[in-house]
């Protein structure tokens, strides 16, 4: 989500964990993950990030906030910044994910996806579309895209028309606040906005299939001035993903394992 810095939303515990992860068909409660960090790497602590995706050693991180959002490049490897290009000031970036030579990526309330090409992130063309822009991945056929509902709306990659969709039940209940987007294989991974929780969801069901706690990645002094856990990417040929926040000073490579 875009919107103004927010403080991370706190939960009670286990308990409510335990009494909406219920239910699941015959799944009974839903296995809970965390986060096992493997290495930490530098971040731009400046970046409101939005979407984060990796390609072919290539970082693509997407930001936010009117006057400041913009599309950046970097090598995963050295941290160095090979491209940036930045939105005009009347739009507030939001998700982005690669679909072969372009990027697309989202504006929150200006109901535009922006088409980029992948090497010169140029501009290409505008596409509207109905709602808000959260998060966005592909899955190799159809884009997937968040709005901050319990909602996940597919799309063509080519023309960002929208193609079908599924509502999302973490056991009985709406799962709402659907952020950043990762696809995974067949599966969709999720911030959920305002927590440190992501959900791995079945997008032919719509049910969540597991919640993984990622609170803790940051320490208390790394904490300060820093805003949500937003932004997941999948590390190609592994089981291991990047992890970062708004404003976070760092990413965090890390593997999810059984809580």
């Amino acid at each position: 989500m875009a919107c103004a810095p927010q403080v991370p939303a706190q939960h009670d515990g286990q308990d409510d964990r335990e009494q909406t992860d219920q239910g699941v068909g015959h799944a009974g409660s839903l296995p809970h993950l965390r986060a096992e960090v493997i290495s930490v790497l530098p971040h731009d602590r400046s970046s409101f990030t939005q979407g984060l995706e990796l390609a072919a050693g290539t970082l693509y991180e997407g930001t936010g906030m009117h006057g400041s959002s913009l599309l950046r490049a970097t090598d995963l490897a050295t941290g160095e910044v090979r491209r940036e290009a930045r939105l005009p000031a009347e739009l507030f970036g939001e998700g982005i994910t690669v679909t072969g030579d372009r990027i697309w990526q989202l504006t929150w309330q200006e109901g535009v996806a922006l088409e980029r090409d992948r090497v010169t992130l140029d501009e290409l063309r505008r596409v509207e579309y109905s709602g808000e822009g959260w998060g966005l991945c592909f899955d190799g056929v159809r884009l997937v895209m968040s709005d901050g509902s319990d909602r996940l709306t597919f799309r063509d990659p080519a023309t960002f028309a929208p193609i079908g969709g599924v509502d999302v039940r973490r056991g009985g209940s709406a799962a709402e606040e659907l952020n950043e987007l990762e696809c995974v294989g067949d599966q969709v991974w999720a911030n959920v906005w305002g927590s440190d929780e992501i959900l791995r969801i079945d997008p032919a069901t719509g049910q969540v299939t597991a919640v993984v706690d990622a609170s803790g990645l940051l320490s208390a002094w790394e904490r300060a001035g820093t805003d949500v856990l937003n932004g997941i990417a999948a590390v190609p040929g592994t089981d291991e993903f990047l992890l970062t926040g708004k404003y976070w000073p760092t990413i965090f490579r890390v593997r999810f394992v059984p809580a």
